[in-house]
């Protein structure tokens, strides 16, 4: 398995929003192929997995919906950088699954949903109109965390911005959301 570098990650997220015409995760899941299956889960809010050629991704029933798409572009993260890696190991269903702390595939989950469901052209105005990432999370109805790590992404394109910290496992499960 190799990794893929952030630039690489942007590329292939800004190839596939232009293919398919969308920052819609539903919309996107189902030019793919990728079926999306609700489930009570108790300690994680997604999986991907492949079964028989067929590509799902489990949901967690009744989280927020700003939660559930972010959600969602990590599962379709992990679809379109790791499926090979998926189908030898039978599906991502790991209880940390959005620990990046350890683990080199869910850091690349992650910036491929910030990537996808953050335009940098909306990021980089609210930052020119002098918002701190918290009001630009609250503006784009987003995650303070995934606005930190898009900022990084950002940096990691040359533009000269501040680093922004962030957790790691930003989107673990926990009972608060």
């Amino acid at each position: 398995m190799g990794y893929y570098t952030t630039a690489e990650i942007v590329k292939i997220v800004n190839k596939l929003i232009d293919r398919c015409g969308t920052r819609d995760p539903y919309k996107v899941a189902k030019e793919l192929g990728i079926n999306i299956i609700y489930r009570d889960f108790e300690k994680q809010r997604g999986a991907y997995k492949v079964i028989l050629k067929n590509r799902f991704v489990f949901l967690k029933n009744g989280m927020h919906p700003v939660v559930e798409q972010i959600v969602l572009w990590h599962e379709i993260g992990h679809d379109v950088l790791h499926r090979q890696e998926a189908v030898a190991v039978g599906g991502f269903k790991e209880f940390n699954i959005f620990d990046m702390r350890e683990n080199r595939m869910e850091y690349e989950a992650n910036i491929f949903a910030s990537q996808a469901s953050l335009p940098d052209d909306t990021i980089l105005e609210y930052i020119e109109n002098g918002y701190d990432i918290q009001q630009i999370a609250r503006a784009m109805c987003s995650d303070i965390n995934l606005i930190a790590l898009k900022v990084d992404t950002l940096i990691a394109q040359g533009y000269q911005l501040r680093k922004q910290e962030h957790q790691n496992d930003f989107l673990k499960y926990s009972k608060k959301i």
